[in-house]
């Protein structure tokens, strides 16, 4: 019994952790995604790319060990938490200020206002992205039958990349002052990058955390 107990307080506090870490990673992202990376006068990607292919590991993980209902809550869980940090950060740009903190202000603005607008950008290609990559996971999963973990995460994110990266790039700088050569730039480096970090990163932490949640089952 005790065993079978630990065994289970492993997988709920697994599912803590990886809320808590799949939340941390879209927030920051799209915080980050202010920020755009240029090599050799090529607008290649944001620098929320580093983190976000870490949120879809933990969906990935999520999917497999949890299920899809739980994945999907998980996935209104973020959203609603990206809603409340664009409603946190609005409310803080028009509060008033005392005039020694103006330079501080500006710079606030400057960044919390091209906030709302990424993360409309990132919670349209979000869901699209998440649930497409949850549902091919599943689908993947009876294909393979629950062999081939490599296989689903890297097939499932595949297809969820490229949503999501098309359709962030396309709704947050589109008409701003990013060429639209640049843009096509952007969509095939963030979406290159996302699979690359996914297969050399994601797919072998997400080995490590779904044999850990599982072998605590197993004991």
């Amino acid at each position: 019994m005790k065993q079978e107990t630990n065994g289970i307080d492993r997988k709920q506090t697994s599912l803590i952790v990886l809320t808590a870490l799949m939340v941390t990673s879209y927030l920051t992202a799209n915080i980050m995604a202010v920020k755009l990376i240029s090599v050799f006068s090529l607008t290649l990607f944001d620098a929320g790319t580093i983190t976000f292919p870490l949120a879809y590991m933990i969906g990935d993980v999520v999917t497999e060990v949890y299920g899809l209902k739980t994945a999907k809550r998980l996935i209104w869980l973020t959203f609603a938490c990206n809603l409340l940090l664009v409603s946190a950060t609005s409310i803080g740009i028009i509060l008033p200020y005392p005039d020694y903190m103006a330079d501080t202000q500006a710079a606030y603005s400057t960044i919390f206002l091209v906030v709302p607008r990424i993360l409309g950008a990132s919670l349209a290609a979000f869901l699209a992205g998440e649930f497409a990559n949850a549902h091919i996971m599943v689908r993947m999963k009876e294909w393979t039958k629950g062999k081939h973990l490599w296989l689903r995460t890297i097939g499932s994110s595949a297809v969820g990349y490229l949503l999501d990266t098309t359709i962030f790039v396309l709704l947050a700088f589109s008409f701003t002052d990013v060429p639209a050569g640049d843009l096509v730039i952007m969509i095939l480096a963030q979406y290159l990058m996302k699979l690359c970090i996914e297969s050399l990163c994601g797919t072998p932490l997400a080995y490590a955390a779904v044999n850990w949640i599982r072998r605590g089952e197993k004991e």
